[in-house]
């Protein structure tokens, strides 16, 4: 077996001072995770911070967080994951695991993803939420590093409310992936990605529909709403600036 295998884990719990505290915040191999000043006062922050060049081929990587009953969490990152190949040709893994309990919130916002040139990445993140929990996630894939061909990349976010299913999307670009390059996909663009919002106030007042982005050679998104309560902006740009702008849309109920 080949490929480094490492599991962060975090814990959000109430502290009983209208605050949030980190029971458990441990990182391990090249994913270091750091708390971090939080702008609100009730959140706490967790910032991971790559120790190490990651996900190579043949690595199993993974992020365990859960946010308990009440608590607040927000989670960055320092900076973008680069998938790179490694020796043994095998692809890498990465797998994303939330649980957010009820009257919980959770922001999950790591930057981009990053599929160099001979990479190979599997990536999945499933989020399982309580009634009543709220979830803002982002998700950023760029197609290659400037001025290279892209590596491989298969991704799928997985959500469910209350044991029934929200959203079910996988993505699948670069080679060996059939027609992602085409005009019905990302055509010349090479940058993709979403936002999801879930949160109860969507039951009162739902998203509209609507396309985002004023400059269809920049990139295009659209705001879909979901039955959940929750919205989904999807987008596909001409590179990462582009994208966050695009996932950076006002869309609060």
């Amino acid at each position: 077996m080949t490929g480094v295998r490492a599991t962060a884990r975090i814990t959000a719990a109430p502290d009983g001072r209208g605050g949030t505290a980190l029971p458990e915040l441990v990182g391990d191999g090249p994913l270091a995770l750091r708390r971090t000043r939080s702008a609100e006062g009730g959140t706490a922050r967790v910032t991971v911070v790559g120790a190490m060049s990651a996900p190579l081929g043949g690595d199993h990587l993974a992020i365990h967080a859960a946010v308990l009953p009440g608590a607040a969490l927000r989670v960055d990152a320092a900076a973008a994951t680069v998938s790179l190949p490694g020796r043994s040709g095998e692809p890498a893994h990465y797998e994303v695991r939330l649980t957010v309990g009820e009257d919980a919130e959770l922001h999950w916002l790591p930057e981009p993803l990053i599929a160099a040139e001979g990479s190979d990445l599997r990536m999945t993140t499933t989020v399982e939420l309580a009634p009543g929990a709220r979830l803002v996630l982002r998700e950023e894939q760029i197609l290659g590093r400037a001025g290279e061909r892209p590596g491989r990349l298969v991704s799928r976010l997985v959500v469910r409310v209350a044991g029934r299913p929200l959203l079910d999307q996988a993505l699948s670009f670069g080679p060996g992936a059939p027609g992602w390059s085409g005009p019905a996909v990302l055509h010349t663009h090479r940058a993709a990605g979403q936002l999801l919002l879930v949160d109860p106030a969507f039951e009162e007042k739902p998203a509209g529909a609507r396309v985002l982005g004023e400059d269809p050679e920049r990139g295009e998104a659209v705001l879909t709403p979901l039955a959940g309560p929750a919205a989904l902006i999807t987008a596909a740009a001409a590179d990462g600036l582009s994208l966050r702008r695009l996932l950076s849309a006002s869309v609060g109920p």
